[in-house]
């Protein structure tokens, strides 16, 4: 493809996008299963712009704004050509002829838009706080009471992209094994600093065509999501439940911790989400799973099954502000509607949840989120309305199954991008209190 025929699916994209009713990433996976003709380096360059406009739409509308040019996908894909990815005017105006399958030409007011911005960069002096670090404007202060004079640094980590994580599968392959593996491919990957079962690759590379991956030695999983599934410390002939699995990525880790042994049910309200497991957990070589489709958190299923197991995780759906690094255009997509809403119902899930646990037993509450109500708060809410439940402090948990001191907290475990490399991550653990002995 031609550049300007990649800035026109680029464009296409961002205008499917734009309405905010599906993920951009489902979005654009729809767009190029549609025209598998499109090669993959012309899928990266495509990307590239869309995720780039996704990541800095605040600043790019503040500088639409300042010109007489409708704010739209095609105006904020010009603006980010010329002041995230460097194009000059006249390289844009060439790309914009409007021949073979290249975007219309330029508009007078769009023509000044690059011209204009020919001379600035991204950034500019009198942008609100919410605009130079592309926030939504609601969600400034939440960060803020979190991250105080940190937020710049936080929050340009979550705008950066990510490298793509790794989790060595243990049923198959040690990291080292998988490592090789992946070198005999020509793929180089770097142990990750914190899990003892990442690998980090050094570049972006196809992975469904590896050996390593398609053999199941192993699978994508970030850094933070690992570190979550080894702190639930799930055991070779433990009962455990992953409560809000979804496509099975923490399951699948739980599954490798327990060595196959024991009983390991993988629960979710979407039948959806849980038949994508299953191809995972048969490439995996997982067989002590089972999928569990319930009603919502309160099905008969959990009444049936109250304190019977020994590990509950509750992966708890969140606004994944942790995530922004990977899914960039869903801070466009979350209302303060939304975070209320999530609110009550991450606090529903995890009492329903907690009936689960045996005594003596661990319930692990994990978001990819980074703010305060959706993480510490909820954590101090269950433990004043479940009293049968005390923590168990990140730091012990942590020297327990990894091994060393947290780096992310003593009472709980909140990772950032900035600070450990990985996604945004929350993690607090509780312990039911045993049966008293008999005397």
């Amino acid at each position: 493809m031609t550049p300007g025929a990649q800035v026109a699916a680029a464009i296409d994209i961002l205008a499917a996008i734009d309405p905010g009713e599906r993920p951009a990433d489902d979005v654009a996976a729809d767009y190029f299963r549609r025209r598998r003709y499109i090669g993959a380096k012309d899928r990266a360059h495509i990307a590239g712009h869309v995720y780039i406009v996704l990541r800095h739409r605040q600043a790019l509308d503040w500088w639409a704004r300042r010109h007489p040019v409708d704010i739209g996908p095609r105006s904020r894909l010009l603006a980010a050509l010329v002041l995230a990815e460097g194009w000059r005017p006249e390289v844009i105006t060439a790309c914009c002829d409007g021949h073979r399958f290249r975007p219309a030409p330029l508009n007078e007011a769009e023509d000044r838009l690059v011209r204009g911005l020919a001379t600035r960069t991204l950034r500019h002096p009198e942008m609100p706080r919410a605009v130079a670090n592309d926030l939504p404007d609601w969600l400034e202060p939440y960060l803020e009471r979190v991250f105080g004079r940190g937020l710049e640094r936080e929050v340009a980590a979550l705008n950066a992209s990510a490298l793509i994580d790794l989790r060595a599968n243990l049923l198959k392959a040690d990291r080292e094994t998988a490592r090789r593996a992946l070198a005999a491919e020509g793929i180089t990957a770097e142990p990750t600093p914190w899990s003892p079962v990442g690998l980090r690759l050094t570049e972006r590379v196809p992975l469904g065509g590896l050996i390593a991956f398609k053999e199941g030695l192993v699978e994508v999983q970030d850094e933070g999501s690992q570190i979550t599934a080894l702190l639930a410390d799930a055991r070779p002939g433990m009962r455990v439940v992953d409560f809000c699995a979804g496509a099975g990525g923490k399951t699948l880790a739980l599954a490798a911790g327990m060595a196959n042994r024991g009983k390991l049910v993988a629960c979710d309200v979407s039948a959806r989400r849980l038949e994508r497991a299953v191809r995972r957990l048969r490439r995996a070589g997982v067989s002590n799973a089972e999928r569990r489709v319930l009603t919502s958190e309160r099905d008969k299923w959990v009444k049936r099954h109250a304190g019977g197991f020994d590990r509950v995780l509750v992966d708890a759906p969140c606004l994944g502000t942790g995530t922004w690094r990977r899914n960039p255009g869903e801070k466009w997509r979350v209302t303060p509607e939304d975070l209320a809403d999530l609110i009550v119902r991450q606090q529903q899930i995890l009492r329903s949840a907690a009936r689960l646990v045996r005594p003596g037993g661990r319930l692990v509450y994990a978001t990819c989120s980074v703010l305060h109500e959706e993480d510490e708060a909820q954590a101090e809410a269950f433990l004043a309305a479940e009293p049968e439940f005390s923590v168990v402090p990140a730091a012990c948990a942590w020297n327990e199954t990894i091994g060393g001191p947290s780096p992310g907290g003593d009472r709980y475990l909140r990772l950032t991008p900035a600070r450990h490399g990985t996604d945004g991550f929350f993690v607090a653990i509780f312990e039911r209190q045993p049966c008293p002995t008999a005397s």
